[in-house]
């Protein structure tokens, strides 16, 4: 229980400041102790830089903790509270306002990005005297320092207010209404900062010269680490806008939604093609540039959202944090390409790729796709922005370009990936692939046979089900295989839990094919007793229910839906916004969703209410495929035996049994 006191308000905001003075000075320290060891190569000096990272991260938790006690006291003296909490706001949404606005959102970076950090440095504290590890933590250390200099400076989270208001602003109405907003930053945080660690490894091995695979068996769990969360983090967030905006859909092509999805395609991109780095040694210049892209990536997506160039429901208040964050981004592009090429003769593969019908023409095919696809992604995001900066024009790439462009490629990658599984290294003869692949291809054409039968229509979609079924029939396959050859250790490390999180991916393919292509809907104006009817299910209109929650007036449309139960989408009227904000209500199941949404508040004294109903088949697929796909991220991360070390002959290859 907190119990206020006289100028406890200032001590709390001084505590804060405090925390991001020592997280600074520990970030500094730290990066400075490894300079000096890695110059006079004194090996005691190495570990006296985990003290430091230490202190850095005790530093931001105080702030951290900071924040979260004066949003819990309501403790409007603090500018960040008082504009972003009211008095009202429920417990767990006052936590979830850490990072609902700019500053404390960089705090939440800097704390994430300290327990990576941390975590770093005791994984590898036996080891931190070794130069790849060193000059790992201080490329890390060096990202740490930009970040508390931010808050340290520009993004001030502790500023105090001469006179505390009553009550705060709050926030936007649409981050405090699903619990989704409580997890969906958090988790995107842990993949877009985690993405630093495998980038200050690739970093160090350039500088060190250390270019073999050994690094990229130190990185391969955070890396892993960073793609799951970002993974995760991006399908709540669709879940989010699916649960809250009204508008029926997940997935928008917001410039802010691109900004994650940018660095998760160069990130799936390098977890593909890694692997044959690591079989084959090929690829180190592709896969050292996918790893470097994707974390400057990161940086430019926080640049996107939190320097006011864009409109989107999802970015935060303009600032003048975005000439900065763009300098940082250019830091990064020009150091990587400097490194790069200065190692260019160095990282020239001792292989090539004998055939493209070849496991490793088939992951190469794959970073193409992906490749492209980020490309056609990033040329939509900002291609507005740069006829914006040259004649001042407003100009609006939408979904339909999305749409138009990225369909085959999306139908591309579905094809390669049910294919890779049934194709060998160096070279497969095509009576080979002919008959690994015949289970699979009738799976397919099975799947797609059942989707016609069901009323799917046109050739984008039904193909794209029938190569979603190839996807499941190959995994299987090689599940199957995999089981019978090692028991059920077989569906665990990279290859077992590749496969699990491709079948993943190829259920959210249904889902997002299904949901899109043969959604059906319907509006209806009705009465207390009314029906209406859409693609089968019906609805009756049972009441209304107007009320007061706290401050906010709140009108519910009680309707039933028939088989599944009463739901009661809502609007809300919230004093301190401009707008009422609809809340609709879905009632779920593995065949489909009916997505109710109530247009407008009734005209007082009126029992008319106008309902929008929307059916979705297979939506739930997509949640259950990114389950599926966590899932099988986690037993990738499962070690498995014959690992080299990392730190042995760099010339080594590992061979992976796939």
């Amino acid at each position: 229980m907190f119990v206020r006191g006289p100028g406890s308000c200032v001590v709390i905001a001084l505590l804060g400041t405090f925390g991001i003075a020592i997280g600074f000075i520990g970030a500094l320290g730290g990066a400075m102790t490894l300079i000096s060891a890695l110059a006079l190569k004194r090996e005691a000096r190495h570990r006296r830089a985990i003290a430091w990272i230490f202190l850095m991260a005790g530093g931001c938790l105080l702030a951290v903790l900071a924040m979260e006690i004066g949003l819990l006291r309501d403790d409007f003296s603090m500018q960040y509270v008082a504009s972003n909490s009211t008095r009202s706001t429920p417990v767990l949404y006052k936590i979830a306002t850490l990072w609902g606005a700019l500053e404390g959102s960089l705090l939440l970076w800097a704390f994430v990005l300290s327990g990576y950090v941390t975590a770093v440095a005791i994984s590898f504290r036996r080891q931190i005297q070794d130069r790849l590890v060193a000059w790992a933590l201080l490329t890390i250390l060096v990202v740490c320092i930009f970040f508390f200099g931010l808050l340290v400076g520009p993004a001030d989270p502790f500023g105090t207010l001469s006179i505390a208001p009553l009550d705060g602003d709050g926030l936007n109405p649409l981050l405090r209404n699903h619990p989704l907003m409580a997890i969906h930053p958090v988790m995107l945080y842990l993949g877009y900062v985690g993405f630093t660690v495998p980038f200050g490894f690739a970093v160090a091995a350039l500088v060190t010269g250390r270019l073999g695979e050994g690094w990229l068996v130190l990185t391969r769990i955070w890396t892993l680490i960073a793609w799951v969360s970002l993974t995760v983090g991006i399908l709540l967030g669709a879940w989010w806008s699916y649960e809250v905006l009204g508008w029926g859909g997940y997935w928008a092509w917001d410039p802010v939604e691109n900004a994650s999805f940018l660095p998760w395609l160069t990130g799936t991109a390098f977890i593909h093609s890694v692997l044959v780095q690591e079989r084959r040694g090929m690829l180190r210049v592709w896969n050292l540039s996918l790893l470097l892209t994707t974390f400057a990536l990161t940086i430019f997506g926080t640049f996107l959202t939190r320097s006011g160039v864009i409109d989107s429901v999802h970015e935060f208040s303009a600032s003048s944090l975005g000439p900065l964050l763009l300098g940082f981004f250019g830091f990064i592009l020009v150091v990587s390409v400097a490194l790069v090429g200065w190692r260019g003769d160095e990282l020239r593969s001792p292989g090539s790729i004998d055939s493209p019908l070849s496991r490793e023409g088939a992951f190469l095919a794959n970073n193409l796709l992906f490749t492209l696809f980020a490309f056609i992604v990033l040329l939509g995001t900002v291609f507005p922005l740069i006829v914006e900066a040259i004649n001042d024009d407003q100009l609006a790439v939408g979904r339909p370009y999305f749409d138009r462009m990225l369909l085959p490629i999306g139908i591309a990658l579905l094809l390669v990936m049910g294919i890779a599984p049934v194709l060998t290294w160096r070279s497969t003869a095509a009576q080979t692939i002919g008959t690994r692949a015949l289970m699979p291809a009738a799976t397919g054409a099975t799947v797609m046979v059942l989707a016609l039968i069901f009323g799917a229509q046109g050739l984008g979609p039904v193909l794209g089900i029938g190569l979603g079924g190839f996807v499941v029939g190959s995994s299987v396959r090689h599940l199957f295989l995999a089981v019978r050859r090692n028991g059920w250790a077989g569906i665990t490390g990279r290859s077992g839990g590749g496969m699990v999180a491709h079948i993943g991916v190829a259920l959210l393919a249904f889902g997002f094919i299904a949901s899109t292509s043969f959604s059906e809907e319907g509006e209806f104006q009705l009465r207390p007793g009314d029906r209406g009817s859409v693609a089968g299910h019906e609805i009756t209109f049972v009441e209304v229910i107007d009320e007061m929650d706290g401050p906010n007036r709140v009108v519910r449309a009680r309707v039933n839906v028939e088989g599944r139960g009463v739901y009661a989408p809502a609007i809300t009227q919230y004093p301190t916004f401009g707008r009422p904000i609809a809340t609709p209500s879905v009632a779920t199941s593995f065949v489909d969703d009916v997505y109710l949404s109530l247009i407008a508040i009734p005209e007082e004294g009126s029992d008319l209410v106008v309902i929008r109903v929307l059916v979705e088949p297979l939506v739930a697929w997509i949640w259950l495929g990114g389950l599926v796909i966590a899932g099988g991220t986690l037993l990738a991360m499962v070690p498995r035996r014959g690992r080299f070390s990392a730190f042995a002959d760099e010339a080594e290859t590992e061979e992976v049994g796939l």
